[in-house]
């Protein structure tokens, strides 16, 4: 696929995916959902992370409200269904670890795409806000779904319902993203871990992956079992094999993903 609403990077590991129209705040058109999705697929086969970003200074405004071919007035559930939910399955299903680099405002779907992501970095002068309701919408884009999750149901239903601008401090101090890092450290923090993501065991990130997100769906002695066979697989793997020896020689791992 020719991209004209994204760019995508693939280097040393790390598929880079920015959000390219700056001008529109990164605003999400049809055409940029379907060039995600493929972007997102294609950087799980090809790279070791997936890094989404945006271009300018804004990550994602969220819905395009201008992007209704000739006027038409828009079938929001049937968008839902067939442009967003494939991009969101593909960022939480993706088998390698990603990442939403948040460098400006999330808002709307923009904030859930983010927040779909494995871990979430946000420079501090970032925010996310939930502004369906500004609108007469309810949180779309696995919002619903994310926020009582992250945040808690108290906090996710203040969201919700006064759609007021999160910043990046309290996103973190409550447990809605990874980490808040400060605006000048912020390019190089996350291009940093986006590298030890690259570089790590692979094999082993998809299997916690699997593994955190099952435990919403089992009861514990289910989830003991799962671990189990998560982690027999891991212990028959090339790269536990390695990490152990690397350790006994007091050296660093060389991880395959295998």
């Amino acid at each position: 696929m020719d991209y004209e609403t994204i760019t995508y990077a693939l280097t040393d590991g790390v598929a880079l995916i920015t959000l390219n129209r700056a001008d529109k705040m990164n605003a999400l058109t049809a055409q940029m959902r379907a060039e995600l999705t493929h972007a997102v697929t294609e950087g799980g086969r090809e790279g070791r992370v997936v890094v989404l970003t945006g271009a300018g200074r804004a990550f994602c405004s969220g819905q395009d409200l201008g992007d209704r071919a000739g006027g038409a007035a828009i079938d929001l559930e049937q968008t839902l269904r067939e442009e967003y939910a494939p991009l969101l399955r593909a960022i939480v299903n993706c088998p390698v670890p990603t990442i939403a680099s948040v460098n400006g405002p999330a808002a709307g779907a923009g904030a859930n795409i983010a927040l779909a992501a494995d871990v979430v970095f946000a420079s501090e002068s970032a925010y996310f806000m939930q502004a369906f309701t500004r609108i007469g919408l309810i949180p779309d884009a696995g919002g619903t779904y994310a926020l009582p999750r992250q945040m808690g149901m108290a906090k996710a239903m203040g969201a919700a319902l006064f759609a007021d601008k999160i910043t990046a401090r309290q996103a973190d101090d409550w447990g809605m993203i990874w980490q808040a890092v400060p605006d000048e450290e912020f390019d190089a923090h996350w291009r940093a871990k986006a590298a030890q993501l690259a570089t790590g065991p692979t094999a082993a990130y998809a299997e916690a992956k699997k593994a955190i997100r099952a435990t919403w769906d089992n009861g514990f002695e289910d989830q003991l079992a799962l671990e189990a066979e998560a982690q027999g697989r891991c212990g028959r793997s090339h790269d536990f094999a390695e990490g152990v020896t690397a350790f006994t020689q007091k050296r660093g791992p060389k991880f395959e993903g295998r």
